[in-house]
């Protein structure tokens, strides 16, 4: 785990038909999100949870949102245009 440069803006990506967004308000560092999908999530130097430019399984992605136990991740499905996760 590299330690970043902390994000000061929750940071929305698209991967796949996937919006992945972090919420760092909520982030309490468990890191949960970076054991499921390593090469999109990341701890930074405030450990919490920002999002790479990586590629991953949607399933993965959506299997590290859930495991978060503050459900810091919100995940769109950009085909529906609706909130997969939380739900």
């Amino acid at each position: 785990m590299d330690n970043q440069t902390p994000q000061t803006e929750d940071k929305e990506i698209q991967i796949g038909k996937y919006k992945v967004k972090v919420i760092k308000s909520l982030c309490i560092g468990a890191a949960s999100c970076v054991a499921v999908s390593p090469n999109i999530f990341q701890l930074d130097s405030e450990n919490k949870a920002i999002i790479l430019e990586g590629q991953d399984l949607p399933e993965n992605i959506l299997m590290a949102a859930q495991s978060c136990p503050t459900k810091a991740i919100i995940i769109t499905d950009t085909e529906t245009n609706t909130q997969v996760w939380p739900a």
